[in-house]
Formats: C-alpha cells, sequence, structure tokens
C-alpha cells in the first residue's frame, strides 16, 4: 500500500471519531419496527415515517430513535 493511502486511512479514522465534522441533510432508511419495517426520512429538518402513527401525529418511535441515533450529527431546530 502506498503511503498516500496510509495517510488517508489514518485521517478517516480521525475523522470518524469527530463526528460533530457531519450534519446529515437528507436521508433515507428502513427501520425494523416491532410489528413491520417502514421507511424513515429526514430531509432538511423535516422527518417522514410510513408508520400509521406518524401519519396521525406528525412523530413516532421510529423517528424519535433516530433523532437519539444521530444526536449531534443534525441541523440544530431553527437554523
Amino acid at each position: 500500500m502506498d503511503s498516500g493511502m496510509v495517510s488517508k486511512i489514518e485521517k478517516a479514522r480521525r475523522y470518524a471519531g469527530e463526528k460533530d465534522r457531519v450534519c446529515f441533510l437528507q436521508f433515507a432508511v428502513t427501520f425494523r419496527g416491532d410489528h413491520d419495517t417502514y421507511t424513515v426520512r429526514y430531509d432538511h429538518g423535516l422527518w417522514q415515517c410510513g408508520c400509521h402513527f406518524f401519519a396521525q401525529r406528525g412523530v413516532c418511535s421510529h423517528t424519535m430513535a433516530m433523532e437519539r441515533i444521530l444526536a449531534g450529527m443534525l441541523p440544530e431546530k431553527g437554523q
């Protein structure tokens, strides 16, 4: 392996430990809940989930779990 690649690998390891460098703007994931698998989406501060509870309330356990998983990696609300 060449020295350029070695330095990139080392840099990637350092970056991976500095999670404050990353801020998600958009993504979609599949979330296996207790009753079904749902698609959860995040788009510039707005959540969407395919579950019935989200359709009724605009929030659900799946989106709340994703907020906890990604704590510190999503833009602050109101920015």
